[in-house]
């Protein structure tokens, strides 16, 4: 998959201050006039001045504390005030940026990042981002930080995108405060991330009807097996070949006292890297007398070598030795044992790419 952000032309952003034609108090106080509402972020179309002709959506909002300066671009400014009294200032933008291959802008207590027009961005363009924007709080020596927990969707018709209240006018020029120092000195920034789509991917699913789950394996003249091991015929269920394993003369602890069955991943199956596959099956030998199967569950993930290799799953001390002798229990006739293992549920997992 190539990345939606490659082959793309360059975007600027811009960091905006903006003042209105009546008063760049009044204009502020447009976006902060209630510090108790909730923060929210808009956008606006890139030859609008203001947002109140869109309406404004929900937002997942973190505001806090942190030592770190912005890391995508910082504004400091001087003479805050003197914009604040000017009744024509129609605002102040910073220099376009750039931002991994793009280049923005931003704006104030209503704080915004904007996509500057000298790069316009193609009718079917997509351009999402994370935004994280800052003002400096020196009484704290530290940064207010204001994100959304959401990330942010520009294109040709939206092109700006930020918070409508971050503080009040009266919050943030009161200099006692802290965001206001050294007469009227005070400084924003922003950090904007444009995360690239994600390359590779995987599936995972649990198939749990199969069209026919069991397969039985018939073993003549029992008593007769000399061999540590033995295998069943190979059999096919949900896209993967399979073996029931039988030990006659018990395994590990079982050795001695117990027949051993397992359920085997065939040695031909080979692992993706990384694939762990989940089984749920039932193991059973089987009752020739109608009386009750000896059945036991498996539960468990067959892994590749990246997890240790565990290729066979089941148990060391299926059904003892004295059981299979007596032949009143049902399990050995005319020396032919039954096993048989019931597929319940198989995982497969795709990768891409």
């Amino acid at each position: 998959m190539t990345s939606f952000y490659k082959n793309t032309i360059s975007l600027a952003y811009l960091f905006c201050l903006l003042a209105t034609s009546s008063s760049a108090s009044s204009f502020i106080r447009q976006f902060t006039d209630d510090s108790n509402k909730p923060l929210q972020p808009y956008y606006l179309h890139k030859k609008e001045n203001s947002s109140r002709d869109y309406k404004v959506t929900a937002s997942n909002v973190v505001k806090g504390l942190r030592d770190r300066p912005p890391s995508s671009y910082s504004m400091k400014m001087e003479s805050f005030n003197t914009l604040l009294k000017s009744a024509n200032a129609q605002g102040y933008e910073s220099r376009p940026f750039s931002v991994g291959g793009y280049n923005c802008r931003s704006g104030y207590l209503s704080l915004y990042v904007a996509i500057d027009k000298s790069t316009p961005i193609a009718a079917q363009k997509e351009i999402y981002a994370d935004l994280r924007f800052y003002i400096f709080n020196k009484n704290e020596r530290k940064y207010l930080t204001i994100q959304d927990t959401d990330i942010w969707k520009f294109n040709v018709f939206k092109t700006m995108w930020g918070f409508s209240q971050v503080l009040t006018i009266d919050t943030f020029k009161n200099p006692t405060n802290g965001y206001l120092y050294d007469g009227d000195h005070c400084e924003f920034g922003v950090d904007v991330t444009i995360p690239p789509l994600y390359e590779k991917s995987e599936f995972f699913s649990v198939t749990e009807n199969f069209h026919n789950p069991r397969f039985t394996w018939t073993i003549q003249r029992f008593s007769m097996l000399l061999k540590d091991i033995y295998l069943s015929d190979m059999f096919y269920i949900r896209v993967r070949n399979w073996n029931i394993q039988v030990n006659p003369n018990g395994r590990a602890t079982g050795e001695g006292k117990a027949l051993s069955m397992y359920l085997n991943l065939n040695v031909n199956e080979k692992f993706k890297p990384y694939e762990k596959i989940y089984v749920r099956a039932k193991l059973r030998v089987l009752n020739q007398r109608n009386l009750n199967n000896l059945e036991r569950p498996l539960d468990n993930w067959f892994i590749g070598p990246e997890y240790g290799n565990e290729h066979a799953w089941g148990y060391h001390e299926f059904i003892s030795f004295s059981d299979l002798r007596d032949s009143s229990k049902g399990f050995v006739v005319n020396d032919v044992l039954k096993v048989q293992v019931e597929m319940e549920a198989i995982s497969s997992t795709k990768y891409s790419p």
